[in-house]
């Protein structure tokens, strides 16, 4: 893992919390997206080296909405930068950990995207993002 890619944060509102993130960090948002796959709306913020991701979920069915009806706004995952994520997932797979998705998916950001399970990491949802560029 060469660094923390993003922390996504689960938001009800995506113009309300790009408006709230726009006067904490002192910047605009840079991009957004929506990723059909999952069924939720992205923006990103730069900060240093690493991205704020908002979610906010599109249809009640997606994993953002679930989320949010158990536990509200905040702190969704942490997302770490990986060279190789096909080796990553094996290595982690090897050392104990729960995979969610073994085959990686196209996610927001054009990166390639794998998720661990909370209960093998403390708790934190993780994700794999590997460039697709």
């Amino acid at each position: 893992m060469r660094k923390i890619e993003h922390i996504g944060i689960a938001v009800q509102d995506l113009e309300k919390s790009n408006e709230l993130f726009e006067k904490l960090l002192g910047k605009k948002h840079f991009k957004t997206e929506e990723v059909e796959g999952e069924k939720v709306a992205t923006s990103f913020f730069q900060v240093g080296e690493t991205k704020v991701e908002l979610l906010q979920a599109t249809d009640e069915s997606s994993p953002i909405a679930k989320y949010l009806e158990r536990k509200s706004e905040g702190v969704h995952h942490i997302a770490f930068d990986v060279e190789d994520i096909l080796a990553e997932v094996e290595r982690l797979k090897g050392e104990g950990f729960e995979i969610l998705n073994e085959t990686p998916k196209l996610g927001a950001d054009n990166k390639l995207v794998v998720f661990l399970h909370p209960r093998s990491t403390n708790g934190v949802l993780i994700e794999l993002c590997q460039d697709v560029s």
